[in-house]
């Protein structure tokens, strides 16, 4: 599969919340407003690329030829945490503006199964290839963008109906709405094979 095509894939076919149903926390907590969950899917692109090429190295380089592989799961949480407290210190001391609006969501980003479960999707999809796995994290990275981006627009306006019944305020509206948008995203699914 060529690296366009995967980068497709990796944001459309297979979209890391509404085709393999990871990062769903995040997703419907911080979704209530535009301009949350573009900070959240900023951070998360930032933190998902550099987590994959960084587990792809540690699993390749270090983990595979010390014949350890069973601990990829502690070692990719291990790095993921690490790096997350390391973009969180950079952040403070070279952008202070940024890591105040990012605020409460840049931790949040270390207990997100998505950035973990594209790392994982990496080792076992694209063991060789560096750049593919570094595609497929931006891929999927921008997909969880996109999804959070468009959520939040449609949370938005369903906040201001006045014709919901009462029982669907919410939550419930809201993983309605997830379902939808994960059946329209199942159409992209021939696209690419």
């Amino acid at each position: 599969m060529s690296v366009l095509l995967l980068f497709i894939d990796a944001i459309f076919v297979h979209n890391i919340l509404l085709s393999r149903f990871l990062g769903c926390c995040p997703f419907l907590g911080v979704s209530t407003k535009s301009d949350t969950a573009k900070g959240m899917g900023v951070a998360v692109i930032f933190v998902t690329v550099l987590a994959a090429v960084v587990t792809w190295l540690v699993y390749n380089m270090v983990l595979v030829p010390l014949h350890l592989e069973y601990l990829y799961t502690l070692s990719f949480i291990l790095v993921i945490a690490a790096l997350v407290q390391f973009v969180e210190l950079a952040l403070k001391k070279i952008n202070p503006v940024l890591y105040k609006s990012l605020g409460i969501f840049l931790p949040l980003i270390t207990t997100n199964c998505a950035v973990l479960g594209v790392a994982v999707i990496n080792m076992k999809e694209h063991p060789d290839s560096l750049l593919e796995a570094s595609v497929n994290a931006l891929g999927a990275s921008i997909g969880f963008l996109l999804a959070i981006i468009l959520m939040a627009g449609i949370r938005e306006r369903i906040e201001r109906n006045t014709n919901i019944p009462r029982c669907l305020h919410g939550l419930p509206i809201a993983l309605v709405t997830a379902g939808l948008m994960s059946i329209a995203f199942m159409g992209f699914s021939g696209i690419i094979k």
